[in-house]
């Protein structure tokens, strides 16, 4: 056998060898739990719960009312937390199996973020319009309601990005 394909052999045992050794990716996520009737959960946006920050895209100079769309690459998302857990904890109640959040104003008329998995980030569609300044409460909303559903808030600032 020539040294070339020697090499080339060895390199692809090799490689098979260290495949069927290696962790599985999925061996290190945690599979996202579906969003059931009676759990506990906190809304977050990009990674808070307690104040966060939208960047909206807005130009020239900032005057009162004035709007725009935010930023790619943020998000909210929920999660499950004890009955006992501080904050402001939100309950599904007696029917829920989704979360809607909404942001800024409601009379936006793009598609409402719904959230079906804790743990899983969903983009802030850039397509809503925010304000430009100022702040504001992102609401996660357990749906179906029920009387003894209770939805959860974030506190945010939203912030000029030219």
């Amino acid at each position: 056998m020539s040294r070339l394909l020697r090499v080339s052999f060895t390199a692809l045992a090799a490689a098979a060898v260290l495949a069927g050794t290696a962790v599985p990716a999925s061996a290190s996520v945690i599979a996202p739990t579906p969003i059931g009737p009676k759990q506990y959960f906190v809304g977050l946006v990009n990674g808070h719960a307690g104040t966060a920050t939208i960047q909206v895209g807005c130009f020239g100079p900032i005057h009162p009312g004035q709007t725009g769309h935010p930023l790619s690459g943020q998000t909210v998302e929920v999660r499950q937390v004890s009955s006992t857990s501080s904050g402001d904890v939100g309950f599904t109640g007696s029917a829920g199996t989704e979360i809607v959040v909404s942001l800024g104003s409601p009379t936006s008329t793009a598609t409402p973020i719904i959230l079906h998995y804790y743990g899983v980030p969903v983009a802030i569609p850039t397509s809503l319009t925010l304000p430009c300044g100022g702040f504001g409460k992102a609401v996660f909303t357990p749906e179906p309601g029920s009387d003894t559903a209770k939805s959860a808030t974030v506190t945010v600032e939203f912030a000029s990005q030219p």
